[in-house]
């Protein structure tokens, strides 16, 4: 799930001259380096992402700032070494998934592993449906080309560009992994509801901020995050199962990691646990999670948190 937040640069209409240019400087960024092969292209990515786009973009100064504001005492050597795998990572990512057939031909390969595996064969073999959950962690289209390469069927909820051109694109790529696949909203939620609800199986990203989520710590720190994930789970009876596509040393493959399913109970509860197994992933390897998102915008809580102070409201 994604920001769903208004900010006034979000407000500005979008679909100008400069939304196009840069459509067309990605589209042919990408084009390229799809004429290289695998190897070559999916480093080139990461470096020109980590080298020229990130710090261009502010996404190296977010990511640095995310980093001190988790861990103050870390260096800032270090966490500039790490937002540089952040932003390496996030290239890497970027063209492995507009090349599907290549992702899903690679991932073929891979054996899926982990505690959840058998109650997701059971569960697919009883027609119970499953709710798959992760965050922008490594590479977290990895474990769902594995299965997609092994004939399941696993929808999902993206969330839309706010560059109408490049969403375009953007959208059909997501379709073209597995179907159904719907645009974040009220209807794409509800259809990805039905879909599960009929014995289907989807999948979830939760770990972006969202103004309307419960607010509980995240690596620490306070952060709002959406149930939706249990909501759907327990409305539907789904299976809900962490995975995570963990990139290896080699910064190419990777391990297809599918956790054992989260017990059903307290929405809230369910989702804290998720955040666990995530928080425990960025703690191994920090630089494989996607820091560049503001996942925790103090300022906008701070403020909060005085306008119900002054309203005497509580916390």
């Amino acid at each position: 799930m994604a920001d769903t937040s208004k900010t006034k640069r979000e407000d500005k209409p979008r679909g100008g001259t400069r939304d196009w240019l840069t459509d067309r400087l990605i589209r042919g960024l990408i084009g390229g380096l799809r004429l290289l092969p695998w190897r070559l292209r999916v480093p080139l990515m990461g470096a020109v992402m980590a080298r020229i786009i990130a710090p261009l973009a502010g996404w190296q100064a977010r990511a640095m700032a995310n980093l001190a504001h988790i861990w103050p005492e870390m260096p800032e050597a270090e966490r500039r070494r790490i937002a540089r795998a952040v932003a390496n990572n996030a290239g890497r990512t970027t063209i492995e998934n507009y090349d599907v057939p290549g992702l899903v031909k690679r991932m073929a390969t891979v054996e899926p592993q982990g505690a959840g595996l058998a109650a997701m064969e059971e569960a697919r073999a009883s027609g119970r449906p499953v709710l798959f959950v992760t965050g922008h962690y490594g590479n977290h289209e990895a474990p769902r080309a594995a299965l997609v390469a092994r004939g399941w069927r696993i929808g999902g909820l993206y969330r839309p560009m706010a560059n109408p051109f490049f969403n375009a694109h953007y959208a059909a790529n997501m379709h073209a992994l597995s179907d159904p696949v719907f645009e974040q909203g009220r209807r794409g939620t509800m259809g990805l509801i039905k879909h599960i609800k009929e014995g289907g199986m989807g999948v979830l990203l939760f770990d972006v901020f969202d103004g309307k989520g419960v607010v509980f710590d995240f690596m620490g720190q306070p952060a709002p995050t959406l149930t939706s994930a249990a909501d759907i789970a327990l409305r539907t009876n789904a299976l809900l199962v962490p995975f995570f596509g963990v990139r290896k040393a080699d910064g190419l493959s990777f391990d297809a990691i599918f956790e054992a399913p989260v017990p059903h109970g307290d929405p809230v509860e369910m989702m804290k646990e998720v955040t666990r197994r995530l928080e425990a992933r960025i703690s191994a390897d920090p630089g494989q999670w996607f820091w560049i998102h503001r996942r925790w915008k103090p300022k906008r809580q701070e403020k909060r948190q005085r306008k119900r102070a002054a309203a005497n409201i509580g916390p």
